[in-house]
């Protein structure tokens, strides 16, 4: 059976879902089936616009010209009409719960309109048992259709970690209100020496929290480097002391897995999803409290941690595994074609 995959959100500028797809792909290949990738390279995802051409125009129209007979859609939206039978991932529920500041033709149509979508999908994956159930709250969905896929991480994050250098605490993610990178700024000063390194694509929260470290004296030591490359998020990882994920919301929480898969010593909020994640193999913090994040990022600092992360990252590694997640989206698919 060709499954055509929507890869539009791996073009350009790929954060969380572009990894998703091509981890995916990879991995349901290698079982081999036949998974036809669809994406427009000329297109800018991030327009919304271009989105919704691509989601309501163009994708149902190669996934047919395609010669498939399954559309999964990998990006949380999905077409209002479509030849093929479709299954969808839902990697969150934050345009219901956390994105009130984005505009309100954002919030209606990856929201309310992609809610009502969901109904016509024969089968739903979601990231986390936090997702599904905050999706089942929010829907009327058949709970017998919406199942856990929790996505992998690459095999390269698996090898990548050297030795500490000992002070940069690593934030990775896009920079936006519900990352909470505040939290981060606000223990900076009670953590000498140390410096936040928060790497991902800018929103104009990233003003904000670059006017607070400037307020409490901590510029100096708090870097956002926009966008990074793989390889140089990679050598981040290999070094970094700690990474950090200080999130408000997270469907699943791309950040602290590559950590945990990496060996790092990692710290992360007790909002959402994360605990879930964590499994028992990173700190747990509250969320908006900058003194808990400053102790429990000086152990990490200071080395105690280290020891630990070894077993943890064996564990993290059989748990955040493509070749698992591709049995899964496998049988789903096999489900439907028969």
């Amino acid at each position: 059976m060709r499954t055509a995959l929507d890869a539009q959100l791996s073009v350009g500028t790929a954060t969380g879902i572009g990894e998703y797809v091509r981890g995916l792909a990879g991995a349901l290949r290698t079982r081999g089936l036949d998974v036809v990738e669809l994406r427009e390279n000329g297109l800018d995802p991030w327009r919304f616009d271009r989105r919704v051409l691509w989601d309501q125009v163009l994708l149902p129209r190669r996934a047919r010209a395609c010669g498939a007979r399954l559309l999964h859609c990998a990006s949380g939206t999905m077409p209002a009409a479509s030849a093929l039978p479709i299954v969808v991932t839902v990697h969150d529920l934050a345009w219901h719960e956390a994105q009130g500041h984005a505009p309100f033709y954002a919030r209606f149509y990856f929201g309310r309109f992609s809610l009502r979508q969901y109904r016509r999908a024969r089968r739903v994956f979601v990231d986390s048992d936090f997702s599904r159930r905050r999706l089942l709250a929010l829907s009327d969905l058949d709970p017998g259709r919406v199942e856990v896929l929790y996505p992998g991480v690459a095999g390269d994050f698996n090898t990548v970690r050297r030795q500490s250098d000992g002070r940069t605490i690593l934030a990775v993610g896009t920079v936006e209100p519900r990352k909470n990178l505040e939290v981060l700024v606000r223990a900076l000063p009670r953590l000498q020496g140390a410096r936040v390194v928060a790497a991902g694509p800018h929103t104009p929260y990233a003003g904000e929290c670059a006017a607070l470290a400037q307020r409490l004296g901590v510029a100096q030591r708090f870097e956002m480097p926009g966008y990074v490359s793989r390889e140089q998020l990679l050598g981040l990882y290999g070094s970094c002391a700690v990474a950090a994920v200080p999130s408000l919301y997270e469907g699943f929480g791309y950040a602290a897995a590559q950590a945990l898969c990496a060996g790092v010593p990692c710290v992360v909020s007790d909002r959402s999803s994360l605990p879930e994640i964590a499994g028992g193999d990173a700190h747990v913090v509250a969320a908006q409290d900058p003194g808990a994040w400053a102790e429990a990022l000086a152990s990490a600092l200071s080395g105690r941690d280290e020891s630990a992360t070894e077993l943890a990252r064996a564990r993290s590694i059989a748990r955040f595994s493509w070749a698992a997640a591709a049995r899964t989206a496998e049988r789903a698919y096999a489900s439907i074609d028969g």
